[in-house]
């Protein structure tokens, strides 16, 4: 019997049965993700998965939903139920009567399942050792495609869509090295893949015998791109030479033509940006195998190309007038105007314009961008050369277009509701909120919550300009009382905290228990114009630092917050702009420096992103003038902190490294100001196990408890009770999806 509820429903939980009560910590983790959302190929349904928390073996679970998109009460079906296994990414064939989907619901490995939407047993269709990886049906109908085997061994396989649940996988792909990156043209005769041109087996041995020695910037082979015949299993090799590396690709609907990105054939000269990888883009005529170099920017990282439906322009964003530093902007030229000029579009725009979606007609081009504390969907009039706003929610707002029934997909939060989904038949209804129809509700239990007020504000900064934020009232707000603040300094600093769900390091719990919480876009921050996000350069921590003071200046001004009873935290740059407060003020009683940079110098070797930092801190290398980066740097007025500091890191941190956390801790140390030191097991820029996630949570809570408020202290036993508190609550993850 298959359980079918409607998809906006609430059924009674624990948090009912008790009452309504402030969000915590715990909460957060135990949050439910919906994701994978496929559309069926004429739009009236939609699948999706489920994501549950297990808060007991620290670990999630994935199930598949199905769920109506048409008018009227839209209901949900679960069709899987593994428990302590995981269903992922389902996809519907392309006559929409079955979808196939992965698992390793039978051992180990994700492998491939056939079901029909309305229920029955689900049917396994490979059995492939080392497991599936990616996979998708050819639009005609006629083949599954999927990845399969080892990393270093992946190659292409499919099975025909007419005998699925009976055939053997045939292999398409018999490749001499690994397949990676793969797509299937529009018509779905054939796939296009990357491979490297060898194999370094030595380095594999190496690996295998335990010299797992890791080496920066480590020499590895050339990619190039493949086209295999799905009909025939015939390849074909359609980039040459030693001269690039090909790092991604994008097809042209007529399947004539390929974007090609391509990496310098040096492993020193391939520059790790705010951006990503470095690289310049070609554009491959696939017939003749004649590829045109479309941009020679050593430092400027391009989008991918993409072409639009009338299969007569190409189009990528980049920087304006490719200057590093830059807001982006779309270029766009005729696809056969070789070595042409390009046009620029949306330099009247103050933000950053780039590619999501073309309309059918090719005149449009949709994207999202932030706009001051939202994030909103935008269109470019590719003739009229002009952006159009064309939502207004005080919301997170993203959206994307079904490619073949051509349908809204929209994700939506705000502060009183987590990531949901909903469905709209045009994009001309993006705007229209009663034209969308709700698809997803994975956290209901939300609304037995009691959630603190969030707003955006706007204050005067030191040098008259305009500044703003997010500010967090705490629940049960009275106007005329003062409340113990805290700063949550957003990182990045290309970011900015928008009016979406429980953001500012899980802002709610400190809301919840009384606290005033900031959230300041400061100076650096991104959705407010291109000279507030560069208005750092040169001078990185100045007028961010003025920023975030008045903003708070004006709280205290305003009666609302407690001046002597004030903390800041943040991560990444937000702890670069809590080390840069507690080294040239003392009015916050407590701070929480995460993965912050204290000497700029030494974090210029040590991080993965020398030519960001080049840029903020003066434009030239610090081995041509050490004076612009000490300057800059924390450390060099340390004597001045007397702020009690409490400092996390991962170990393997590549961005801001240990030893910035390191130097940071020794210093305070050694001048007598109170502080502690947590290291989180990991090889990332933020914490990866949710237990530790947790830990850092209640860890900072109780420091700020502790020197703000005078009472509490971190004790071991907080955490650990949440054990028992995740298989208490259990039952708020099991309800309505």
């Amino acid at each position: 019997m298959r359980l079918l509820l409607p998809a906006i429903l609430t059924v009674p939980t624990l948090l009912s049965a008790q009452g309504a009560r402030p969000m915590t910590f715990l909460d957060q983790q135990l949050m439910r993700q919906a994701g994978s959302l496929a559309l069926s190929p004429n739009g009236d349904r939609a699948l999706y998965t489920l994501s549950v928390p297990n808060w007991k073996e620290a670990r999630r679970y994935t199930d598949i939903f199905v769920v109506s998109t048409t008018g009227g009460l839209p209901t949900t079906r679960q069709l899987t139920f593994t428990k302590d296994k995981n269903e992922n990414t389902p996809r519907w064939s392309p006559d929409g009567t079955f979808f196939v989907f992965s698992s390793n619901r039978d051992g180990n490995t994700n492998q491939l399942y056939v079901m029909r939407p309305d229920g029955g047993e689900a049917q396994k269709i490979t059995d492939v050792k080392d497991g599936v990886g990616n996979y998708a049906f050819t639009s005609n109908g006629r083949a599954l495609v999927f990845a399969a085997g080892k990393a270093e061994e992946q190659q292409l396989w499919t099975l025909p869509v007419a005998n699925l649940t009976e055939a053997k996988p045939t292999a398409l792909t018999k490749h001499a090295t690994p397949v990676g990156n793969w797509q299937l043209s529009k018509d779905g005769t054939r796939a296009f893949f990357l491979a490297p041109d060898s194999i370094d087996t030595l380095n594999k041995k190496r690996l295998e015998a335990k010299f797992d020695v890791r080496i920066r910037n480590e020499d590895i082979p050339l990619n190039h791109l493949w086209m295999v015949d799905i009909a025939t299993a015939t390849e074909k090799r359609l980039t040459q030479g030693a001269n690039f590396s090909v790092e991604g690709f994008s097809l042209s609907d007529d399947g004539k033509w390929a974007g090609i990105r391509g990496l310098p054939n040096d492993r020193y000269a391939r520059t790790i940006t705010e951006a990503g990888n470095t690289g310049d883009l070609y554009l491959l005529n696939i017939a003749t195998g004649n590829l045109e170099q479309l941009t020679n920017n050593k430092i400027i990282s391009e989008s991918n190309l993409s072409f639009a439906p009338d299969g007569r322009t190409i189009a990528f964003s980049a920087s304006d007038d490719f200057v590093y530093f830059r807001a982006n902007k779309v270029y766009t030229r005729a696809i056969d105007a070789v070595n042409g000029p390009w046009t620029k579009l949306g330099a009247s725009y103050d933000g950053d314009v780039t590619i999501a979606w073309w309309s059918k007609d090719s005149k449009t081009i949709y994207f999202g961008d932030g706009v001051r504390a939202t994030s909103q969907l935008m269109a470019l009039d590719v003739a009229a050369n002009t952006v159009k706003q064309v939502t207004d929610f005080k919301a997170s707002f993203a959206a994307s277009v079904d490619p073949d029934n051509g349908k809204l997909l929209i994700t939506y939060a705000d502060p009183k509701t987590p990531t949901v989904h909903f469905v709209a038949d045009r994009v001309e209804d993006a705007a229209n909120r009663s034209a969308w129809r709700q698809l997803t509700n994975a956290n209901p239990q939300v609304a037995n919550l009691q959630l603190g007020e969030e707003e955006e504000i706007c204050w005067t900064s030191a040098d008259k300009k305009q500044t703003c934020g997010i500010l967090v009232k705490p629940v049960g707000y009275q106007p005329g009382q003062r409340y113990p603040l805290i700063v949550a300094i957003h990182g990045g600093p290309q970011s900015a905290d928008i009016l979406s769900f429980n953001g500012g390091y899980g802002a709610q719990a400190y809301a919840g228990d009384g606290y005033m919480v900031l959230k300041p876009n400061y100076r650096g921050s991104t959705n407010y114009g291109e000279a507030h996000k560069w208005g750092i350069v040169n001078d990185y921590f100045k007028k961010g630092y003025e920023d975030i003071m008045t903003g708070v200046d004006q709280l205290i001004a305003k009666g609302m917050v407690d001046g002597d009873k004030m903390g800041v935290l943040g991560w990444s740059a937000g702890g670069h702009w809590t080390n840069w407060i507690i080294t040239h003020n003392t009015r916050f009683k407590a701070a929480s420096s995460g993965a912050g940079t204290v000497n700029w110098i030494s974090m210029y070797a040590q991080s993965d992103m020398q030519h960001v930092r080049m840029h903020y801190l003066g434009n030239k290398l610090p081995y041509e003038d050490f004076e612009p980066y000490w300057k800059q740097s924390p450390i060099r007025y340390i004597t001045a902190a007397k702020t009690p500091t409490m400092i996390h890191v991962v170990d393997g941190d590549p961005r801001v490294p240990r030893p910035q956390s390191e130097e940071l801790h020794m210093a305070l140390k050694k001048l007598g100001v109170p502080t502690e030191l947590f290291v989180y097991p990991g090889m990332t820029h933020g914490i990866p196990d949710p237990r530790n996630q947790l830990l850092k949570s209640v860890a900072e809570k109780a420091w700020m408890d502790k020197w703000i408020l005078g009472k509490g202290g971190f004790k071991w036993q907080d955490v650990l009770k949440t054990l028992e508190e995740g298989a208490e609550t259990k039952a708020i993850t099991t309800t309505s999806p």
